[in-house]
């Protein structure tokens, strides 16, 4: 990249006037590509099939700013191939066969591949990615397929079969540390400036591992910043705010990160972290999460995995669910930090969702099991001469309210499916039922 940007005139500069620093610095081979080893390192995926030359389609699955766009276009250059480029939320069926139309005559007339690059493939519907499917498989088309969602929720079932699947992962702190250097040195515009750049670490963690908007606000920070008397351009913290417009909350509340956030934050609460389990719901309210979504998580967590070991648990997760819809946000935020604070502290069991699974199996796998005669209900003289209700024992007639008789049918009076926890208030229950019921351990 830097023989391209070497001869420094006038005439170079200005005709990078208006391009966007991302678009500047786009990689123009492979060589300049940062990031991406475990697919483009010796020996991996993308790197032996650029060697052979043999572009497969493939799903590029990854954040914003990581690279799909410039390895698409880079993939097509390498193998000679035509590359045709869509955006999934633009374009249409009429689009994909204009693609497929072109792609029949060039590999006829001129024996070229054809890529077509389709960015935000997730939003294409189930009509228009069955239109790729025959080009795909006879390969008058390789398709690559740029989504920042999960190919497994997104990509219907018969396209992902001919397709391969590559994960691409943010950025790290080397990786933004070596674009940032880049810039400053190869840039036919910036490398022009003398630019301090006192927080460099700030403008990373911004960034969220996403090389385009490092770049677009290192540029808007630039753009933003006054000079010293000596021409120096030093580009503070506060300038690299006012480019981001505030702290940058990596978290997309209809996507990825919608659910791999939420699952740290249930998890966090059942490991019983209050700590880590607010600095989860943070990351939510912070992203625009919906207060009643994270509301209602945490009343069944209050029953999944405190249950009985903290009966209060449950209560107080409905009040929560109740007082945010009273009083909304900025507010909710501290009913929901108390409740979050107290379900990580509370004493944990899963006794009764498992209690109820269990016996879900069984209500499942066997027969309709009958239930005893002397539980049955016995409203007319009928039922009685059969023995409905017969010998049956009327708890509040005993000592204690409570005398030991059958209550499972015939074929499963020895199972136990609630067996609590010995934490909390469970551990009490598990005293009294073994006590009542001396001969059935829990």
């Amino acid at each position: 990249m830097s023989d391209l940007f070497s001869e420094g005139t006038g005439l170079v500069q200005s005709a990078f006037v208006g391009v966007p620093l991302a678009e500047r610095m786009r990689p123009a081979s492979f060589k300049d590509l940062v990031g991406q080893e475990h697919l483009l390192g010796e020996g991996k995926p993308l790197q032996v099939m650029i060697e052979r030359r043999e572009p497969a389609s493939m799903i590029l699955w990854g954040p914003p700013g990581t690279g799909k766009t410039t390895l698409a276009r880079l993939l097509a250059g390498q193998t000679n191939a035509e590359l045709f480029q869509l955006n999934a939320v633009s374009s249409g069926v009429k689009d994909v066969r204009g693609v497929i139309a072109r792609g029949e005559r060039l590999r006829k007339r001129q024996q070229r591949k054809t890529i077509l690059f389709i960015d935000e493939i997730h939003r294409f519907n189930k009509a228009q990615q069955d239109a790729l499917l025959h080009s795909v498989e006879d390969g008058t088309l390789t398709l690559i397929g740029a989504t920042t969602e999960n190919p497994s929720f997104e990509i219907i079932a018969p396209l992902l079969s001919r397709c391969r699947i590559y994960m691409l992962t943010p950025l790290g702190r080397s990786e933004l540390d070596e674009i940032i250097d880049r810039v400053l040195r190869d840039d036919p515009v910036l490398s022009k400036k003398n630019i301090d750049l006192t927080d460099r670490e700030y403008l990373m963690l911004l960034s969220g591992g996403d090389a385009r908007k490092l770049l677009n606000g290192l540029e808007l920070a630039v753009g933003i910043a006054r000079p010293r008397q000596d021409g120096t351009l030093v580009i503070t913290r506060e300038n690299i705010e006012e480019a981001f417009q505030r702290k940058y909350s990596l978290y997309d509340k209809t996507g990825e990160q919608h659910y791999d956030i939420i699952s740290a934050f249930i998890k966090s609460v059942r490991g019983s972290d209050p700590d880590a389990a607010l600095y989860w719901m943070a990351r939510m309210l912070d992203g625009g999460e919906e207060i009643r979504f994270i509301a209602r998580r945490m009343v069944v967590l209050a029953s999944e995995d405190i249950g009985n070991a903290d009966p209060h648990a449950l209560v107080l997760a409905t009040s929560c669910f109740t007082a945010i819809d009273y009083i909304g946000m900025p507010e909710a935020r501290i009913v929901l930090a108390q409740t979050a604070a107290y379900l990580a502290s509370a004493p944990k069991s899963n006794a009764s969702y498992m209690a109820i699974d269990q016996a879900l199996e069984d209500v499942r796998s066997l027969p309709n099991l009958p239930v005893p005669l002397h539980l049955r209900n016995a409203p007319t003289k009928l039922m009685k001469e059969l023995g409905y209700g017969k010998e049956y024992q009327y708890a509040h007639d005993y000592d204690g309210h409570f005398t030991p008789q059958q209550y499972l049918p015939d074929n499963l009076t020895e199972k136990i499916y609630y067996k609590p926890a010995d934490s909390g208030n469970e551990r009490e229950i598990r005293k009294r039922l073994n006590d009542l019921w001396k001969n059935r351990q829990r």
